[in-house]
């Protein structure tokens, strides 16, 4: 079996390096020994385990990619990088034809789906990649587009909250926020309350202590006007493991679409989970 080639990018941010294990761990997929990262990281390299990566600061970047081509051939680019970078990675990666999964919430998710669709590359972009999280998404979208307006009249209130790091809302809430405005509800994504105090989220949220470094807790409530009926959606995630799988999952579907010639694409996880 032809393994595939993986790069995963934003090392050592901690999704990509849970990411980057579970891809090294995987007899499925070899993990290149390469991530791009941010200005700000100053060592040269990461340690994962037994395995070396080298750091790549995006200076060098352009460079070291034209390397890694032309020793490696095909690979696959995931990347966990940072908010603000999520355009102007997508930019690159398009610009350097290599196809990519986008884990990566934040940029401008319109312009980063136009960027593809004009290029010569496939990619995987979602908000979320934990696959019990998008089949969920899948059924609100179902709901959205089958029973428009059912929540007319409803008041909506969305909390989520995430590790100290995570500099921006959730992409999921975001996302669902879309879903609801279909089904009739007036909510703005500026509405959405985030919590990222480790405090608050251990004495108010009862969230494990040592999941505070890495979690992702939703509720979505709704309330009639005349408040005689409350309904309300969760779900809470400890830990990134789930968001690892789902990755992998999604780089397996991009190779297909690969070899299946597809170009100038965007794939969501909705499409990944109906080929499962």
């Amino acid at each position: 079996m032809n393994q595939i080639k993986v790069m995963v990018n934003g090392i050592p941010g901690n999704v990509a390096v849970i990411v980057a294990r579970h891809v090294k761990c995987d007899d499925g997929f070899e993990l290149l020994p390469y991530s791009l990262t941010g200005p700000e990281i100053t060592t040269p390299s990461f340690k994962l385990d037994d395995f070396t990566i080298r750091l790549v600061t995006p200076e060098k970047k352009e460079q070291t990619i034209k390397d890694i081509i032309a020793k490696e051939g095909t690979f696959i680019t995931v990347d966990y990088t940072h908010p603000s970078a999520v355009n102007g990675n997508a930019e690159f990666y398009c610009q350097m034809n290599l196809p990519f999964v986008m884990g990566t919430t934040g940029g401008d998710r319109n312009r980063l789906t136009d960027i593809v669709v004009k290029s010569t590359i496939p990619a995987v972009i979602a908000p979320n990649m934990a696959k019990q999280i998008v089949g969920l998404q899948a059924m609100m979208a179902y709901a959205a587009e089958n029973f428009p307006g059912i929540f007319k009249g409803y008041d909506l209130e969305i909390v989520e909250s995430h590790q100290q790091g995570k500099a921006d809302t959730s992409g999921t809430a975001r996302a669902m926020v879309g879903y609801f405005n279909q089904m009739g509800v007036d909510f703005d994504e500026a509405d959405i309350q985030m919590e990222r105090d480790p405090e608050i989220q251990k004495t108010k949220w009862q969230i494990p202590e040592e999941h505070l470094k890495g979690h992702a807790w939703h509720t979505y409530t709704l309330l009639s006007h005349d408040k005689s009926v409350k309904l309300a959606f969760t779900h809470n995630i400890n830990g990134r493991d789930v968001y690892s799988l789902g990755t992998l999952d999604a780089v397996r579907y991009l190779n297909q679409k690969l070899a299946e010639g597809h170009k100038g694409k965007v794939f969501s996880m909705i499409d990944v989970l109906k080929n499962i």
